[in-house]
């Protein structure tokens, strides 16, 4: 399957934003010069990817995050420098698109929460036609793929805990975040 992305030419010109809610939140992996609360509308934050690589595999899977359709989502904004911005975008590409389960798109995003101050971004938001589309799942189906899945990246737990820490550092609340690892913990 081929990765989907975007065309250098509609690429926005200039400095480089790059939209995390994930692990890019932790750990992004390139070097930016600027961080910034934002929040993007149209697209929420969801465990719905089954990970056959980084946190799983596809004989055990885990479960990783995915912008999916509706509402909005809470997370961080990097502005990478124009001089960096195309090896920030192989890289990117490299770690997100290892199974193509993700679309690469540019969504525009709101720094700190306010509606004057927008950017256009890069995102990777899931792709529901994929097989590791996973779609909405019950607190039980979550728990036992996160428990079981550990891939090149690691333990699938490792994950959620960070990300959730990440979140909380930013000063957000994920409530179905919060519950799996409050379950996970008791675990």
């Amino acid at each position: 399957m081929t990765a989907k992305t975007v065309l250098e030419q509609d690429l926005p010109r200039g400095d480089l934003w790059v939209f995390g809610y994930g692990s890019l939140m932790w750990r992004p992996g390139f070097d930016f010069i600027e961080k910034r609360p934002a929040k993007l509308i149209g697209e929420h934050r969801a465990l719905c990817i089954y990970s056959f690589h980084h946190r799983g595999t596809p004989e055990k899977p885990g479960l990783v995050l995915g912008l999916d359709r509706g509402g909005a989502c809470n997370g961080v904004a990097f502005r990478v420098s124009e001089e960096h911005r195309m090896a920030t975008i192989a890289y990117l590409r490299e770690r997100e698109q290892v199974t193509t389960v993700y679309r690469e798109v540019i969504r525009s995003v709101w720094l700190d929460g306010d509606a004057r101050e927008r950017v256009s971004a890069l995102a990777y938001v899931a792709d529901r036609s994929h097989v590791q589309y996973a779609g909405r799942l019950s607190l039980e189906a979550q728990l036992h793929l996160i428990r079981q899945g550990h891939g090149q990246s690691g333990p699938n737990s490792e994950y959620v805990v960070s990300t959730v820490e990440a979140l909380e550092r930013d000063g957000y609340r994920d409530p179905g975040l919060h519950r799996l690892v409050v379950a996970l913990r008791k675990s």
